[in-house]
This record gives structure tokens, C-alpha cells and sequence, in this order.
């Protein structure tokens, strides 16, 4: 059987290479689809190579009735409808770890860029200017360097910087002490290294929870003359409140290498900044990456069509396509539980425990597990970095402990999925059961009994039994123009600790929620995003 490729975004030559070198692929090479285009030529093909700048949207797949796969060479599937791809069977592959050493080496090289004004000394050259008193740096040598988030990009960096002699400090409530010790990096919290940092790189994954996490009350317990380095994702700073923050001369210097909008539009305020530098995206950008990153796409496509065999899948765990019928609403709800308990915890996670109670228990419950690690660690490492194939891999290397229970005495329900976690500070218990063939339901939170639909954004209070709390949380969210969709509830006894899931039809921002927190009935409020 002949299997046709579509390259839509370039590829390097190595990896074009290997697909055309095999007998059974026909490849077409066409760059700059738009999504109507790419809809309208996406038919009668297999598989789909793209990079970052194809857009393949709900609308595409529907018409992709040939597609088994889609390769993304790169880390990043945010321009991929990844449920859609699911819901019709499409497997998703990335290729982590071909951009880590490429995006490291970037934040470094903005980082002492900003540190002595580099570009802003060359451009005054090229102008013919000759101004050595107007570019006076600042060594990076014995400086603290805070690094936002831990993970492999982040422990490249700090490995680096500590090659310059600088003294590294981090901030990921994932990581385990002993991880950071071994790298010679003094683990704190947040407040700790804003206070402390000369430098700050980020390195954290986009979540709702990363989000404008440097922001204005952030910078507000920054060092005056920190500089800031971003080759994470836009969002994470606060834009806005980083010009400011420049303006006032809290910060020295910003080096960006991507925005919350992607090109950032001309009048942009960061880039009529002399103290900001900036670069379009170029983490990633280097011959080894292009080509690292193509070759491992171009393999894995091969691998895929001509044996069956799944490397880096982000949705799919290496299963029968039977057995896959017959899982797959069970691995959803265990991406579902992971995602879940990934938003509730505080410190550093030290135990993951899956139980399996019912008919679920008869089956090969492995690949669920699977399936509640991804979920779990998609929250919590770089975006794009974890897969079905890495995930024990990466609980392992954070010191997380997995564990399966099985029973297949019913305990409540037919079948039912537990996930309970246990950090460095508090354990949580999430269940979940599948009723009829396919349909989701949380059943448990903390010992708190409800039937809730897992979907979407869900402001989740813990309250006391007390009339009125359900209709003060409505009315600020009313004020604030946001939409209550569902509401959902669990108690103990009347009277007692209660637990409310209010669907809603768009994130809460944190203000809104610090509001609902100073409700004399509420005792906690926060935003889960599935």
C-alpha cells in the first residue's frame, strides 16, 4: 500500500529525506496553508508533518478522512486540535527534548545580551554614533539567577549559568529538593526569588495557573535592576505590567522571545522600550534543532504507517486499535482525574495512586494509568514535553511514586477510577466512573460525593452549609460579566463543610476570584481549566 505524506511548513532537508527513501510513502511538499486551503487538500492523505505555522483546526480533520497521523516537529501542539484528533482516532506525535539544549543556550545569550546591552550598542553604532558611556553593563558573574520553573529547558539553563558563576535559585513547586540539589540550585518559593534574583529566566509551561504569573504584584517584590528573560511562552509576564514596571525603573532590561500575541502588532508598548530586546520566536531556531527535530518526525511518521508502531504520542498510549475501542473512555477519565489533581496540589508531588474498583479492575488497567500520568504531568512540565511514552520516565525523575490498586468488587459503582496524590504538604482524592459506554462523571473530591460533568472551566469552592453563599459566589461573578453554566454540589451534613463546582463559560480572572476567597462563608476558591 502507497501512504501519502503532506509537508505543510518547511522541513528540514534531512527529514524529507528519510520519508521519500522509503518505498511505500509518496510525499507533497506544500508551505503556507491556511486552514480553509489545508480543508480543502487534506483528504486523500495519511499523515501530516507540520511545524508551528499550520493551523490544523476541528474543520480541517473533518475533512481528513484518510489521516492516521499528525506529526509535529517540535514540542509545542498548540496550533493542533488535539481532542479533535482524538475523538477521530488521528494519532498526534511531537518530537521532545530536540529543542531543550537550542531554547537553553537562546535564554542565555538574551540574557547577557540585556546584561550589557548588546543590541542597543550596535544599532548605535551602525548610526554612526560612537556612545561607550551610554551602554554601561552589569557582570552576570556572582549574580543570582532565579530561574521560574525547573524543568529540562530549566535545568539546562541553570547548569550553564552556573558555568559562569552565577548562584542559581529556583521556583517549581513540582520538583523535589533532592532534584534541585543534585543540580548545585537552591529550591525556594516564589516571593524568595523575586526578592532575590538580579536576573529572572522563565521556563514554566502556559497554563491558567502560569498566567500572568509575573505580573504587577509580582514585580512589585522584585529587586530595582532585575532584568527578565522570557523563551517560555507569551502570557506567562504580563505585559502590560512589565513596561510599566521598566518605565519606573524596577526593571533594567526585558529580553523577549515571545509574546501573548504572535507577531506582536508594531505599536506594541514593550518595543518602544530601549531597555527592552526582542527576538521573533527563536528558541528553537538553530540548523542542529531544525534538523534534530525533523529527522525524529520523519521516523516516527515511518515507524507509524509502515509498522504501527507510536513514538511521542501526546494522546494516544501504544495499545491494540481493539483494545483502544474498548479504553478509551476510561483513558479519558484518567486524563481527566490527572489534570484535576494536578490543579489542586500545593508542594512538591511525592505519590501517585491509582485505584481501579469494578469491571474496569478486569481490564488492562496499565495504559489508564498511563493516561492519569499524562494527565498529571501536562500540567505541571514544559508544554509539549510529556507523552504517553515518557511519562513514567518524567514521575521518576521527580521522585513520584506511581501505584495500582485493583478490586473488582464494585465499591459504589460499576466501575470507578481513584487518583489519590500525596506532596510534600497534603493529599488529595479525585474518582471518577464511567456511565453507560462512554460518559464521564467526577464522583468523588476529598471525600465530599457528587455526580459533576468534567469539562471545561470550573471554579471549585470549598464552603461552609450555609444559605446563601451559591447566590453571593453568582452575584460577583455576575458583576464581572462572567457566565455561570452548571452548578454542582457535594456536603457532608447539613450544616457542615460543603463543596461547590460552578461551571463557567470562561476563565475567572484572579481578582475576581481573591473576591469570591473573601466570602466569610468560603474557605477556598480556585479555578480548574480542563
Amino acid at each position: 500500500m502507497a501512504y501519502r505524506v503532506l509537508v505543510s511548513d518547511r522541513l528540514a532537508p534531512q527529514g524529507l529525506e528519510i520519508l521519500r527513501s522509503h518505498p511505500e510513502i509518496e510525499v507533497d511538499e506544500v508551505e503556507g496553508l491556511g486552514p480553509k486551503e489545508l480543508a480543502e487538500r487534506i483528504e486523500p492523505y495519511h499523515a501530516l508533518v507540520v511545524r508551528s505555522g499550520t493551523k490544523v483546526t476541528a474543520e480541517v480533520l473533518e475533512r481528513a478522512r484518510s489521516l492516521r497521523v499528525i506529526g509535529r516537529a517540535g514540542i509545542g501542539v498548540d496550533n493542533i486540535d488535539v481532542a479533535a484528533a482524538t475523538s477521530r482516532g488521528i494519532v498526534v506525535m511531537n518530537t521532545p527534548g530536540g529543542n531543550n539544549v537550542t531554547t537553553a543556550e537562546h535564554a542565555l545569550a538574551l540574557l547577557l545580551a540585556s546584561a550589557r546591552s548588546i543590541p542597543q550598542a550596535v544599532a548605535s553604532l551602525k548610526a554612526g554614533r560612537w556612545e561607550r558611556g551610554r551602554f554601561v553593563g552589569t557582570e552576570v558573574c556572582n549574580k543570582v539567577l532565579g530561574i521560574v520553573g525547573l524543568g529540562n529547558i530549566g535545568k539546562l539553563v541553570a547548569e550553564r549559568a552556573q558555568g559562569l558563576k552565577m548562584r542559581v535559585v529556583a521556583y517549581d513547586p513540582y520538583t523535589p529538593p533532592e532534584t534541585a540539589a543534585r543540580l548545585g540550585v537552591h529550591l525556594c518559593e516564589l516571593d524568595e526569588l523575586l526578592a532575590t534574583a538580579d536576573f529572572i529566566s522563565i521556563h514554566t509551561p502556559l497554563t491558567e495557573e502560569t498566567r500572568g504569573l509575573i505580573g504587577e504584584e509580582a514585580f512589585a517584590k522584585m529587586k530595582r535592576g532585575v532584568r527578565i528573560v522570557n523563551c517560555a511562552r507569551g502570557g506567562i509576564v504580563d505585559e502590560d505590567a512589565l513596561a510599566r514596571a521598566i518605565r519606573s525603573g524596577v526593571v533594567a532590561g526585558a529580553a523577549l522571545d515571545v509574546f501573548a500575541q504572535e507577531p506582536p502588532p508594531p505599536d506594541h508598548p514593550l518595543l518602544q522600550l530601549e531597555q527592552v530586546i526582542a527576538t521573533p520566536h527563536l528558541g528553537a531556531a538553530t540548523d542542529e534543532a531544525q534538523v534534530n527535530v525533523a529527522v525524529a518526525v520523519a521516523k516516527q511518521i515511518v515507524e507509524y504507517l509502515t509498522e504501527g508502531v507510536i513514538q511521542n504520542a501526546v494522546n494516544v498510549p501504544s495499545i491494540s486499535a481493539e483494545l483502544l475501542e474498548v479504553l478509551s473512555p476510561y483513558l479519558r477519565l484518567g486524563e481527566i482525574l490527572g489534570r484535576f489533581q494536578a490543579q489542586l496540589l500545593q508542594g512538591a508531588p511525592r505519590e501517585v495512586t491509582v485505584e481501579y474498583a469494578g469491571e474496569v479492575a478486569e481490564y488492562n488497567v496499565a495504559p489508564i494509568t498511563l493516561s492519569v500520568l499524562f494527565g498529571f504531568l501536562s500540567r505541571i512540565v514544559e508544554s509539549g514535553t510529556v507523552n504517553y511514552v515518557n511519562a513514567p520516565h518524567l514521575a521518576r525523575e521527580r521522585g513520584i511514586e506511581v501505584r495500582e490498586e485493583r478490586t473488582t468488587q464494585p465499591k459504589g459503582y460499576q466501575n470507578l477510577v481513584t487518583v489519590r496524590v500525596r506532596t510534600t504538604r497534603e493529599s488529595h482524592e479525585v474518582a471518577g466512573a464511567i456511565f453507560g459506554r462512554n460518559v464521564a462523571r467526577l464522583v468523588k473530591i476529598d471525600g465530599f460525593y457528587l455526580e459533576a460533568v468534567p469539562e471545561g472551566h470550573i471554579l471549585l469552592l470549598h464552603n461552609r452549609d450555609v444559605p446563601g453563599v451559591v447566590g453571593a459566589v453568582g452575584t460577583i461573578l455576575g458583576r464581572a460579566q462572567i457566565n455561570i453554566a452548571r452548578l454542582e454540589l457535594g456536603r457532608e451534613q447539613v450544616g457542615g463543610m460543603a463543596i461547590s463546582l460552578v461551571h463557567v463559560d470562561e476563565p475567572v480572572p484572579e481578582s475576581v476570584l481573591a473576591e469570591v476567597r473573601r466570602l466569610p462563608q468560603v474557605v477556598s476558591a480556585r479555578l480548574i481549566s480542563l
